[in-house]
């Protein structure tokens, strides 16, 4: 590796510990956070990394071509993990894996449950059993969907523990796994997730795989998700912060599904990637462990959201809000049948905080107005002109 393509600092971790260059095998680079997590390593690192996708549109500007300065620092490889031999090749070849593929679109959970469930579980099989067997560490992407429902959720409305901490917030190594019925084929994705963590933590215990598993709490920043029809399938139904931008983006009014009024909290991609790199380069203090990346400070309804991202979005387009700027849906109506939901998702954040020293920096109305800064610029003369040619062949 050419020292002109390295930092000028040595790297040291959270206990004083040079940090060695790492070769990282980065399957799912190709999305929203694995371009982030390219771009910060490549930026503040010495690092390899071998970008495994199918696409690379998101980290076109550091693979084709990576740019002089980069060279032998990171290499596209476009492949699909469901069946091609080069994967455990390139698992052998490096020291650590970070596995982020997945499908993780909730309108996917009704509409596709069998590829979601291959996605999430079956596909990430492979991956494990290669860096167990190969004696390499991994790092597994899964979801705060793991959790599924509070406990509080089960209580009347009106109950006052409803209102008690531990009645909602999430523990990674006390809350449990509360599920919804078999035929609301929402909680597809969740089993799968929390099946495979099961089976990495396993690994763990009866093989000594060195892992360390994340519970993205929604990650928020430029390049999240698609806009329908513009750089995702126009029937596409992406997440809830995609899907009101695309509405803003459009004039057309947010959709609250059953009033909005399950709660969320949102941290914005960058504070999330250097939870991240810390789990890299602490290995000592990040394996066999569980993390949840998430932000407690930023939580809102989801009604609430909408009304913040209307006046930003007012802010960074010059443009008005609607008369009626929200209008409310049946979850039936929006994803169809089989949904169902969790009440709140709230993030315990001891964990990570006494292991790694990380906590979240940025406010939710600074990261969506980031956002959605980005997205207005990205997106809107593509939706003018998709919106201009509908209406001229009608």
């Amino acid at each position: 590796m050419s020292s002109s393509s390295a930092p000028a600092t040595a790297r040291v971790d959270l206990d004083g510990n040079p940090v060695a260059p790492l070769t990282i095998c980065m399957i799912g680079a190709g999305g929203f956070i694995g371009s982030h997590l390219c771009e910060k390593l490549m930026a503040e690192t010495s690092h390899v990394v071998y970008a495994v996708d199918v696409y690379c549109d998101k980290i076109r500007h550091l693979v084709d071509p990576a740019p002089p300065h980069l060279a032998g620092r990171i290499s596209f490889h476009r492949l699909n993990i469901k069946n091609d031999s080069r994967l455990e090749g390139l698992i052998k070849m490096a020291d650590l894996t970070i596995n982020l593929a997945a499908i993780c679109t909730p309108a996917d959970y009704n509409t596709r449950p069998l590829d979601t469930i291959y996605s999430n579980f079956i596909d990430a099989l492979p991956v494990v059993k290669y860096c167990s067997e190969n004696n390499k560490r991994l790092i597994h992407f899964s979801t705060c969907e793991v959790y599924g429902k509070t406990i509080g959720s089960f209580l009347p409305t009106d109950h006052p523990l409803r209102k008690e901490p531990e009645f909602y917030v999430l523990k990674e190594d006390e809350s449990p796994c509360i599920f919804g019925p078999i035929v609301k084929q929402r909680w597809s994705y969740a089993c799968a997730k929390q099946l495979i963590e099961r089976l990495i933590f396993a690994e763990g215990a009866e093989n000594g795989l060195e892992f360390t598993i994340v519970r993205p709490f929604n990650w928020i920043g430029p390049r999240m998700d698609f806009i329908p029809g513009v750089d995702g399938p126009s029937e596409g139904v992406p997440r809830v912060l995609a899907c009101f931008s695309n509405n803003l983006l459009r004039g057309e009014p947010l959709k609250l599904v059953d009033g909005g009024q399950s709660q969320r909290t949102f941290v914005y991609i960058k504070d999330a990637i250097e939870a991240v790199h810390l789990m890299i380069e602490n290995p000592a203090r990040a394996n066999g462990q569980i993390f949840n990346v998430g932000n407690p400070n930023n939580e809102v309804t989801v009604r609430e959201l909408a009304e913040m991202m209307t006046e930003v979005y007012a802010n960074v387009s010059g443009e008005p809000p609607l008369d009626e700027p929200m209008i409310d849906v049946s979850s039936k109506q929006f994803y169809g049948e089989g949904y169902d939901d969790s009440d709140k998702r709230i993030p315990d954040m001891t964990i990570i905080n006494k292991q790694l020293g990380w906590n979240p920096k940025t406010p939710l109305k600074d990261l969506l107005e980031t956002t959605l800064t980005y997205q207005h610029k990205t997106y809107k003369e593509a939706i003018k002109r998709q919106m201009s040619q509908a209406s001229a062949s009608s």
